[in-house]
C-alpha cells in the first residue's frame, strides 16, 4: 500500500513538468521578441499575437464561454488588464534592453510573488525557502556575467515593473472568489481578449502601423516567431499557469517560473550566439539547485486562509 508522500509524489512530479515547459518557452520568448518586434510596433504586434490565439481558444471554449455568469466575465476582464499590463511591459522592455538582463530582473517575480502571498495570507515564510530563493538569486546573477552588467535602462525599469504586475496577477487569480471554479480554457479567452480590446483601440492612437500593414509586410520566418509566441508563449503557457496554480500554491508556481532566465542563458548560448562561461555555467547550476531546494519548501496550500474575492 502506498503512502500518502508516496501518493503525493507523482501528482507533484505532474505538476510541475508542465510549468517547467513553460518557464523553458518564456525564456526563449525574449529572443523571439527581439527578432520580431521594434519600439515602434510593439502594439500592432501583440494584436497579431492575440488575434491569432483567440479564435483557436474560442473553438474550443465555446460551450464554456456560454455557461459563464456575469461575475466570471467581469473578473476574468479585471484578470485581462492585468495580463495585458504584462504582455506591454514586457515587450516593451525586451525590445529597450538586452536578452540577459530581461531574464534576470522578470526573475525577481520568485522573490516578490512569496512575499506578497506571506504579506496576505500572515503566513511566515521558511527559512528554507528564503535559502533556496537566495541561491536561485545568485545563480541568475552568474547567468548575467557571460554577457555583462551594464547600468539600468529604460527597458530594465520596465521588465522590473513587469515582474511586480506579474506578482499581481499570480496572486489576484489565486484570490478571486468569482473566477476559483472557472474553466481555465474559458477564463483564458476572457483574459486575452480583454487585453487584445485594449490593445486594438489604443494601436490607432500611436501613430504605429496598423496590424494588418505589420502582417503584409512580414516574411515567412517573422510570421514563424508570432506562431511560435502566440501557440506556445501565450496559448499554452498561460492556460497551464491557471491550472498550476489551483493545483499548488503561488510560491511554488513562481519558483518554478522562476527557472526562465536559466532557458533564456540556453537559447542565448544556442541560438543567439552567447558564449557558455564558467561563470554562466555555475549560475545555471545555482538556479537548478534553489529551485529545486524551493520547490521542496514552498508554502503550502493547506496553509493558505480562505480566499477572498477581489473581483
Amino acid at each position: 500500500m502506498r503512502t500518502p508522500s508516496q501518493a503525493a509524489a507523482p501528482r507533484g512530479i505532474l505538476t510541475d513538468l508542465p510549468l517547467l515547459l513553460v518557464a523553458v518557452v518564456w525564456g526563449s520568448s525574449f529572443l523571439a521578441v527581439k527578432h520580431l518586434a521594434t519600439p515602434q510596433t510593439v502594439l500592432p504586434t501583440l494584436v497579431l499575437r492575440f488575434a491569432l490565439v483567440l479564435p483557436l481558444l474560442g473553438a474550443v471554449a465555446v460551450r464554456r464561454l456560454r455557461g459563464l455568469s456575469r461575475a466570471e466575465w467581469t473578473g476574468g476582464a479585471l484578470l485581462g488588464l492585468i495580463l495585458g499590463s504584462i504582455f506591454l511591459l514586457e515587450t516593451f522592455g525586451a525590445v529597450h534592453t538586452s536578452a540577459t538582463n530581461a531574464g534576470l530582473i522578470i526573475s525577481l517575480t520568485m522573490i516578490l510573488t512569496p512575499l506578497g502571498e506571506s504579506a496576505l495570507t500572515r503566513t511566515p515564510i521558511p527559512r528554507a525557502f528564503i535559502a533556496a530563493a537566495a541561491t536561485s538569486l545568485v545563480g541568475v546573477g552568474l547567468l548575467t556575467q557571460g554577457a555583462g552588467l551594464r547600468a539600468p535602462s529604460l527597458g530594465d525599469l520596465l521588465i522590473l515593473c513587469a515582474a511586480v504586475v506579474r506578482t499581481v496577477h499570480v496572486l489576484v487569480m489565486s484570490r478571486t472568489r468569482a473566477t476559483r471554479e472557472t474553466d481555465s480554457l474559458a477564463l483564458t479567452w476572457v483574459q486575452l481578449a480583454s487585453a487584445a480590446a485594449v490593445f486594438a483601440v489604443v494601436t490607432p492612437f500611436t501613430g504605429a502601423p496598423a496590424p494588418w500593414h505589420l502582417a503584409a509586410a512580414w516574411g515567412a520566418g517573422r510570421w514563424a516567431l508570432l506562431l511560435y509566441l502566440g501557440l506556445f508563449c501565450t496559448l499554452l503557457a498561460f492556460i497551464v499557469q491557471m491550472w498550476a496554480v489551483r493545483a499548488t500554491s503561488p510560491s511554488r508556481v513562481s519558483l518554478l517560473l522562476g527557472t526562465e532566465p536559466l532557458w533564456a542563458a540556453v537559447f542565448g548560448i544556442a541560438l543567439g550566439g552567447d558564449r557558455l562561461t564558467v561563470p554562466v555555467f555555475l549560475g545555471a547550476l545555482l538556479v537548478l539547485i534553489g529551485t529545486e531546494a524551493g520547490r521542496r519548501s514552498a508554502l503550502p496550500r493547506a496553509a493558505e486562509p480562505e480566499l477572498v474575492a477581489a473581483a
